[in-house]
Order: structure tokens, then C-alpha cells, then sequence
């Protein structure tokens, strides 16, 4: 069987679909002469980050949404692919408005509220929400079987030479830099990796998968942090001063009923910490 994935959706986004002997492309991506038996489009801003993530709507939005359908309306010239995996986000799942905490276990179900993520101008979150919803919409139109990855934070060992949203994350609590969020979702990069093969190749597979392996306070990160590394200068606490907030569950039922397993947060968190330090990211 022929997958190809697709690294970054964003790169996709900028350019309208030409004609090339016959052959739409979209930046590149070419519709026609291709027997694949699936794609998989992973990404839409690989490197946006913690602190620019709430950027010019359109630097954010525009892009994903577009990519994500010039990458469909291609595969929609590929009579072989019988499946396309889209990587959205639990960005477009945790913002609505709903109380989060340790009563609220999330699943499939939840979606992002586009209201609250304009309101706030979490243009990130509205742009994973659009992208998804834009998805559902045009494979329901055009007869394509599609299912979606919904991760959290992304960890573990990084293959990039740079840090992105999710990989930053750990490196700016060791800094005690503040954060936009209390409470993160932790998925280990290599996890995400075997979920995209599991979903396109299990015929059973289908909807959306929310993929998060464990959710934990900032608090208690560091405290995770502390035992792990003794010898870091950590924050001897986060930038709120109240008592830890219990962090909400994400239901992971669907996901391990596809075959999905779980690398334990500890191993994650260290893994990420060493990828970091052999690449030169500085630790305090």
C-alpha cells in the first residue's frame, strides 16, 4: 500500500491550483498520475509559537484553511486514495466555554466554539476549528472517507532544528516564561506518529480521534520537572499565585480501541528535555 504524507498544510496555502499537462498542482502538489491508496496532511503551522500564537488573524487562519482544502481538492483527482488523515488539534476541541477541571472528561464530541475563539482572538484554536469543520464539509460533498487526529501538546524527541508551539513548551516553564495555559495535554510525538498509520490503515477506523495521553497543571509539570532534573533552577512557582487548579481529562477510549498506546509522560518529558539539550536550546 501507497501513503503519502504531507508535512505542513500551511506551505499549501498560498498559491491557487494551476494546470501542468493536464495535472492540477497545488504549490507543488500534484493531483493526477498518482496511485496512492491514502494521504495524511500533518501541521498547519509547524513553526507558530507560544508567544506569537494569537498573531494577525490572517497570518494564522487564511493559511490553514486554505491548505487544507488545496490539499483535498487534489485528492479528490486521485480515484486510488481511499482515505485522507488530517492532523487538526485539541485546539479545536477544548475551547467552549465550558469549566475545565477535574469533573470534565472531553471526547469527540467537543468542538472549539467559533464565537469565543474570535471574541478572545485565539486565532490558533479558530483556525484549527475552521480548517476541521472546512474538512468534514468538503469530503461529505465529495464522497471522501476522512478521519482526524486530534493531539494535544505535542512532546518527546524532535527531528526539527527548531522549537515550535508545542515544542516549547516544557523549555519555557524550565525559564519561567508565561504561559497561555494552566493545564496541558501531553502526547508523545512518536504516539501521534503510529496513530496517523493506525487511521489509515484500519478499514474500521473513522470520525476523529482526540489523542492525548495525560493532562497536568503547570504546577504539577514542574513538580514532574523537579524530579526528573534536581539540578535545573527551576520556578519555585508559576506566575498565579492560587492554590493548583485539578486538570480536566481527555477520554481515551476511542483512540486505544484503534490500537493506540500511550509512551508513559516521564519517559516523554525526558526524552524532549534531551532532544533539547543535544540540539543547543538553552536550559536554564
Amino acid at each position: 500500500m501507497l501513503f503519502v504524507i504531507v508535512l505542513a498544510v500551511s506551505l499549501l496555502a498560498n498559491t491557487a491550483p494551476t494546470r501542468e499537462n493536464g495535472d492540477f498542482t497545488y504549490n507543488g502538489f500534484r493531483s493526477a498520475n498518482l496511485s496512492l491508496d491514502g494521504l495524511a496532511a500533518l501541521s498547519s503551522h509547524g513553526l507558530l509559537k507560544l508567544t506569537n500564537w494569537t498573531k494577525q488573524k490572517s497570518e494564522i487562519v487564511d493559511p490553514a484553511v486554505r491548505g487544507t482544502l488545496n490539499i483535498l481538492r487534489a485528492c479528490a483527482k486521485v480515484p486510488s486514495i481511499k482515505r485522507v488523515v488530517i492532523t487538526s488539534s485539541m485546539a479545536a476541541v477544548v475551547y467552549t466555554g465550558r469549566p475545565l477541571n477535574s469533573s470534565v472528561v472531553l471526547d469527540e464530541t467537543w468542538f472549539s466554539n467559533l464565537a469565543i475563539c474570535e471574541e478572545s482572538k485565539l486565532w490558533y484554536p479558530l483556525s484549527k476549528t475552521l480548517a476541521e469543520k472546512a474538512a468534514w464539509e468538503f469530503t461529505k460533498e465529495n464522497g471522501i472517507d476522512l478521519v482526524v487526529i486530534n493531539p494535544g501538546h505535542v512532546i518527546g524527541p524532535l527531528l526539527q532544528p527548531t522549537v515550535n508551539l508545542s515544542a516549547e513548551i516544557i523549555p519555557n516553564l524550565i525559564n519561567g516564561v508565561q504561559l497561555p495555559f494552566e493545564c496541558f495535554a501531553f502526547v508523545d510525538v512518536r504516539d501521534v506518529a503510529l496513530v496517523h498509520i493506525l487511521a489509515l490503515e484500519n478499514p474500521s477506523a473513522s470520525g476523529r480521534y482526540c489523542l492525548v495521553g495525560e493532562t497536568l497543571h503547570h504546577h504539577d509539570v514542574l513538580r514532574l520537572l523537579r524530579k526528573l532534573y534536581p539540578t535545573l533552577h527551576l520556578p519555585e512557582r508559576c506566575d498565579d499565585d492560587g492554590p493548583p487548579v485539578s486538570a480536566y481529562r481527555v477520554s481515551r477510549e476511542k483512540v486505544e480501541g484503534l490500537g493506540a498506546a500511550f509512551t508513559p509522560l516521564e519517559v516523554s518529558v525526558r526524552d524532549n528535555i534531551e532532544s533539547l539539550m543535544k540540539k543547543g536550546f538553552p536550559l536554564v
